[in-house]
Formats: structure tokens, sequence, C-alpha cells
């Protein structure tokens, strides 16, 4: 299923925290962006992206999965919060100032209490830059979580 919807449609992050591009696809079960590498950005060093960054786009990604199933809900995007990430295994230590990422990531478990699990993928020119397992949480009232004081 290809959504019609561009990327500020479907994640929350704006202005210069929105590290992502485009949508490629979408499926019930993952999720493929891609990423243009910046030249000049809020993580950009004279070497490029560092690969650590690589963590973020994955976690971008994931938002971008959880806002198409939002929007096909007929709701939008909301906040979620990025838990933290298993091997993750970047092969250089920057992405390259003008790159063209893809990002994959597939959805590898969903709880009914928000808590998921998905195995991730950086590549570019069929080349694999950087592989995870990252775990996120949606909570059902995102503002209502922050004021609880639970974080």
């Amino acid at each position: 299923m290809q959504p019609p919807w561009d990327i500020d449609a479907i994640l929350p992050h704006r202005d210069s925290m929105r590290l992502i591009d485009r949508l490629l696809d979408w499926q019930e079960e993952s999720i493929v962006v891609e990423v243009d590498v910046p030249a000049h950005g809020l993580f950009t060093t004279p070497e490029g992206v560092p690969a650590w960054v690589g963590v973020e786009y994955m976690a971008q990604a994931i938002s971008a999965w959880a806002g198409c199933k939002a929007r096909q809900a007929g709701q939008g995007p909301s906040i979620g919060f990025l838990l933290g990430t298993r091997r993750y295994t970047a092969h250089q230590p920057h992405f390259a100032a003008g790159s063209c990422l893809r990002v994959e990531a597939r959805c590898e478990l969903m709880g009914e209490n928000g808590l998921g699990m998905f195995a991730c993928r950086i590549s570019a020119d069929g080349n694999e830059l950087a592989v995870a397992n990252v775990s996120v949480f949606e909570p059902r009232d995102a503002m209502a979580y922050l004021e609880s004081g639970q974080v």
C-alpha cells in the first residue's frame, strides 16, 4: 500500500529536527524512507554527518511508520520515544554530505502497551552502511505521559 502522504503529514518533527526527506514505501509492517545528507546542518561536520546520527534516522523512519498508521486511521502523527538500540553497527564513521541514504525499518514486535522493536538498516547505492535493532515507546496519550512525570 503506497500512501499519498508527504513526509510532513506523517512526522511530528519540524524544521531542523526533521532529518528524513521522503517516504518511498509503507506497508503494515515496514517502511522505507530517504535522507539527503546535508552539506550544512545541525549535525554536519567537515567529514560529513557522524554515523551515530544514523540512530536518529532510524528512529524517524519508525516515527514515519507510526505516522502512516495514524493517517490510515484518520488521525495525525503523535509523539513517540526512542528507548534505545541493540547492536548498532556502522560500517563507516560518517555519512558523506550530498549522499542519499535509504533507511528501512521493519516492525518485529509491537505490544498493546506501545512498546515496539524494529529491525533497521541504512544503505546507499546498494551498500549497507549501518544496522540496528531499535526499541521505541508510543504511549496512547504522549502529553499525559510527559505530564505524569513517569519519563
